[in-house]
């Protein structure tokens, strides 16, 4: 031992051992119970808004089916025909239905029209076009189109 050098009889100093991750902290615990819920919840609205929406694709593809046969047929009557039941079978489901069902000619297009944007309203030909043989002149592509954007975007009753 050396008098003249007291720290020469330390020991050298030592690092404390590292804080492991594992097991969590209570906090972290609730943190992953909370986060596990949100996704959960997020899950089951996802869900239930796809099996909400479920007659819209099913509208959607049979609109394009219809669309389909009448550029094959170019028979505009049966085209208009068979589109304003498939838009009343779409409203009769997204609506109640006494409010719906007796609904045809001016007010029916009106209904329609109230939730279609200005650029894409159902023409006045289009009222009484479903129930004639010999339809007027009108745009199909025009009405195929506003069909297409009600059946998507309409506001469906809860």
């Amino acid at each position: 031992m050396n008098p003249q050098d007291p720290l020469a009889d330390l020991h050298p100093l030592r690092a404390p051992q590292l804080i492991g991750w594992w097991p969590l902290a209570p906090g972290w615990w609730l943190l992953l119970l909370a986060g596990i819920i949100v996704l959960g919840g997020l899950a089951y609205l996802l869900h239930r808004r796809y099996r909400r929406n479920i007659y819209r694709r099913q509208a959607l593809r049979q609109l394009q089916a219809l669309h389909a046969d009448y550029l094959t047929k170019m028979d505009v009557s049966h085209f208009l025909g068979q589109l304003n039941a498939l838009l009343k079978s779409v409203a009769l489901l997204a609506y109640p239905p006494p409010t719906i069902a007796a609904q045809h000619g001016a007010h029916w297009r009106a209904f329609l029209n109230g939730s279609l944007p200005p650029d894409r309203q159902l023409p006045p030909a289009f009222d009484d076009a479903a129930y004639q043989k010999t339809c007027p002149e009108i745009d199909v592509t025009q009405v195929q189109q506003a069909a297409q954007h009600w059946i998507k975007h309409h506001r469906a009753m809860p």
